[in-house]
């Protein structure tokens, strides 16, 4: 087992670093990005590895509309986008945050007239604009992916309004990239029609292809198009979790999806998936490019990426150290340092409930460690609804690193912190994604927390007390010391056999004797 650097070999984490000088510089980052499509000012929080948005602002601005004709930026749309940059310069004052980093991407990249537009914002604002390249962008987009995934690998597909970029991630590290033309804005101004459309996509996407070579992994996306296909897939598929970030699809669903939008009618369509007029004004161009991407690239599977060019500036920054860290835990930590009762008793929850998983595989005991230290963030909650909390935080919240059904499996195990039964709660609508073995699981990881967060009320209280589990004699065992031998009163006894219960368990409890009787 590796040790911890505080020297704990069996505690789960390392010492924190969100408290760290280094981390903390990161509090309160501002990024302003400058697209074909949308400007955007987003606010981190960045000290914890899991990136919490202090604040998140986007104005429709389709600088890139009619440069195919034009060679300029939208007039209309330069003038909005002054007013916003304006605006978020005041925001970010307000905040009392450092400089903010704004960058520009392919419009203003592209047009003639981008270096005037460039000094106008310098000189009403103040904010300098970096400009960054196709290249630089894919590599960024890149970036964002492995704040959420640390050491993925696969292809990573960025849209924007006016360009696509590719990157290639191996071993938590980006490898060949490119830029294309193959932006939705760019498409709807090309001549031809469909059928010159559908040309043109095959033809560049073969270009794309011949550059990138084989890439039969994972295809992670990034961008508002893509979102949006996103949640036309998830009203076709009736899916439960209007989560998109870790969103899953198959070659077969992209495939049923676009033509799901081909033959819907659009307006219907955008207001059932609750999707902007301009945004979805875009979607059916950026239907036919993923289309092409999916047959042309072949992924194993698609993943939809909250994270993309913002989040890869605030990685930019990360010390490698944070970098490293897992986000889901480094988060989890975060919050329980915040706002638990008892900060730092997950680590020990950790220990005393970890002999019922100990045949467990690492991404499970990730969610074990997980929950202990979520455990108790929510206890500000009215009683009764402190188990809905529990679950809808997990499921829903701004965590890095989880997979939908691993989502649900968290938010399970913490709906069991505070109740027995699931009857009757939000986890009905979404107990189709995990098996029953994993629903079993997480009822037994949820009891075992609302048993062991009592016998803790110091950091000592319980010291010496073990909890062990005989899978083949089906026997749980409890060994209290004299010391925490009280605190096994009536309540803690109903719990506990309630944890044996869900393990079909007999229980042998052994009191006053000490840990290595």
């Amino acid at each position: 087992m590796i040790s911890d650097p505080d020297g704990d070999p069996h505690g789960p984490f390392g010492r924190p670093l969100f408290d760290g000088p280094k981390a903390r510089a990161l509090a309160r980052v501002g990024v302003v990005d400058i697209g074909s499509n949308s400007v955007r000012l987003v606010v981190f929080d960045g000290a914890a590895r899991s990136p919490a948005y202090f604040y998140n602002e986007k104005l429709m601005c389709a600088l890139g509309a009619g440069m195919s004709e034009t060679g300029r930026l939208n007039p209309e749309g330069r003038t909005r986008a002054l007013n916003a940059l304006r605006r978020f310069k005041a925001l970010a004052e307000g905040m009392n945050l450092p400089p903010l980093t704004v960058v520009a991407t392919a419009a203003v990249r592209e047009a003639k007239d981008g270096p005037d537009f460039r000094a106008d914002v310098l000189r009403e604002t103040g904010l300098r604009i970096w400009v960054i390249g196709g290249e630089e962008e894919a590599r960024l987009s890149a970036q964002g992916v492995l704040l959420g995934w640390p050491g993925s690998y696969g292809l990573v597909c960025d849209i924007g309004g006016s360009s696509m970029e590719l990157a290639e991630m191996a071993e938590g590290r980006v490898g060949r990239r490119i830029s294309s033309n193959l932006g939705p804005l760019k498409l709807r101004d090309l001549p031809g029609g469909q059928k010159g459309r559908d040309a043109h996509i095959r033809d560049v996407m073969q270009q794309l292809a011949d550059h990138m070579g084989p890439q039969p992994d994972r295809l992670f996306l990034v961008g508002g198009s893509w979102r949006a296909i996103a949640r036309v897939d998830m009203l076709r598929r009736d899916y439960p979790l209007h989560v998109l970030h870790e969103y899953r699809m198959d070659r077969r669903s992209v495939s049923d999806t676009v033509k799901f939008i081909k033959s819907s009618d659009i307006e219907e369509l955008r207001q059932a998936c609750g999707i902007s007029y301009a945004r979805m004004s875009l979607v059916p161009y950026a239907a036919d490019v993923l289309k092409r991407l999916v047959q042309t690239f072949r992924p194993k599977d698609i993943a939809i990426s909250s994270y993309g060019i913002r989040e890869g500036l605030l990685y930019e920054q990360m010390p490698q150290e944070l970098r490293e860290r897992d986000p889901l835990i480094e988060s989890c930590r975060f919050a329980e340092s915040k706002d638990a009762r008892l900060p730092g008793f997950g680590k020990k929850l950790y220990r005393f409930v970890s002999p019922l998983f100990s045949g467990a595989d690492p991404a499970r005991i990730r969610l074990v460690k997980a929950a202990c230290l979520l455990h108790d963030v929510s206890w500000r909650a009215h009683p009764d609804y402190r188990a809905e909390t529990c679950f809808d935080n997990a499921t829903r919240a701004n965590l890095g690193g989880l997979k939908h059904s691993e989502r649900v499996f968290l938010g399970l195990a913490l709906l069991h912190r505070y109740k027995n039964k699931r009857t009757g709660t939000r986890f009905e609508d979404l107990e189709g994604l995990i098996s029953d073995k994993e629903t079993q699981e997480a009822e037994v990881l949820g009891k075992a927390l609302r048993f062991g967060a009592m016998l803790w009320m110091s950091d000592t209280s319980a010291d010496g007390t073990v909890l062990e589990w005989k899978p083949r004699k089906r026997l749980l065992r409890l060994k209290l010391t004299p010391k925490s031998a009280p605190l096994y009163g009536e309540v803690a006894e109903a719990r506990f056999l309630s944890l044996a219960a869900s393990l079909n368990a007999e229980t042998d409890v052994r009191l006053g004797c000490g840990s290595d009787a």
